[in-house]
């Protein structure tokens, strides 16, 4: 039986790596493109000069949202300055935008996360939206990043919010490889291959430390404290569920969520929150035990995750609103969705979610 499996060439978790990103630089190229956070640009150039050649570094400042047009200026702004390393520095989106734009160059591949909110740091795929923030595609790149580091001083740093929206994303990740093991559909690696044992054990342990490690990493983190469960829940946002997800596979969590992206209201939730509700949304559309899913619900509670359409600021026009969900979730046949392992319609997937929220607003 073939068997694929994809990761980045290094992960490195360190404090304080940030001001030692040269080292991590230097050895793939002659010179440098950065690309930083819009909003963190002026604090974060300075940290990462510190190690950079200035006379090989040019900095540009992310546009804020990872649009075709976006990826096409960075694209040409690493052309123009001939460089033959992208770092991307910031968030989800950037990395997203760099990782394309590296692609389209022949550019090398460092990412560097400034907040751990989602797993798109380690994989080969990159998401596209629209000015609006309407997901449009989740495109396949054709490598890996070269070098992955995590600053953990910067993670902490930065509001809670974004650490538990990763551990949304992160929920997703086993849900998600079961999904695809019982519907017997490919993973994402290189165009897709049946998922190695490798994929499936760490999809497996990212489930299990987040439920071990979570609420004692958000309780630290609230206190800006880097305490072993928060370097854990770190490692499980960025690494465990990247891979696990790339070399296993996503299913209705995430076509769920790509639905929810049509909605106004999901204009004020991140990626993970959003992903969160999509995975309690998945256990009940495929069947599964009432004991998982109040688990889940109440998992996603205690942690400040969204478990009802009004924690998601749906609350009027209900009904018509979780409809277009589905439909855009089904929009396009072959899409996340339908790797889940039950024969869906646009009728299934607008119940459980209409389902979930009327169990999860039931527990007490």
């Amino acid at each position: 039986m073939s068997r694929a499996f994809g990761s980045p060439g290094k992960y490195i978790q360190k404090r304080g790596e940030l001001r030692r990103i040269g080292i991590h630089v230097e050895p793939l190229g002659h010179r440098a493109l950065v690309l930083i956070d819009g909003v963190m640009f002026d604090r974060l150039k300075p940290l990462l000069m510190e190690s950079l050649d200035e006379r090989a570094t040019v900095f540009l400042s992310f546009g804020g949202e990872c649009t075709r047009a976006e990826i096409e200026r960075v694209t040409r702004a690493v052309r123009s300055a001939s460089a033959d390393v992208l770092v991307a520095v910031g968030g989800g989106k950037t990395i997203d935008a760099g990782k394309a734009a590296a692609v389209n160059t022949g550019a090398r591949m460092v990412i560097v996360p400034t907040i751990a909110s989602t797993d798109a740091p380690c994989s080969a795929v990159a998401v596209i939206y629209t000015e609006r923030g309407v997901m449009e595609e989740a495109v396949m790149l054709p490598r890996n990043p070269d070098v992955v580091v995590v600053d953990p001083e910067v993670i902490v740093a930065a509001p809670v919010r974004y650490l538990v929206s990763g551990m949304g994303d992160a929920l997703s990740t086993w849900y998600e490889a079961r999904s695809n093991m019982d519907s017997r559909t490919n993973n994402l690696v290189a165009g897709g291959y049946p998922r190695a044992l490798a994929g499936i054990a760490i999809a497996k342990l990212c489930h299990e430390i987040l439920m071990r490690d979570a609420l004692p990493a958000k309780a630290a983190a609230e206190k800006g404290l880097c305490t072993p469960a928060v370097e854990n829940i770190i490692e499980v946002n960025t690494l465990l569920s990247g891979l696990g997800f790339e070399n296993c596979g996503c299913s209705s969590a995430h076509g769920i969520h790509d639905g929810l992206t049509k909605l106004e209201e999901s204009r004020a939730f991140l990626h993970g929150e959003k992903v969160a509700f999509g995975t309690l949304c998945l256990l009940v559309l495929e069947g599964r035990d009432r004991s998982e899913i109040e688990s889940a619900i109440k998992f996603c509670r205690s942690i400040g995750l969204p478990s009802t359409l009004a924690d998601l600021m749906i609350v009027e026009n209900v009904e018509a609103k979780v409809t277009k969900v589905a439909e855009a979730a089904m929009a396009v046949p072959g899409s996340l969705i339908y790797r889940t392992p039950v024969e869906l319609s646009i009728a299934l997937v607008r119940d459980s979610i209409l389902g979930l929220d009327a169990f999860a607003r039931g527990l007490a």
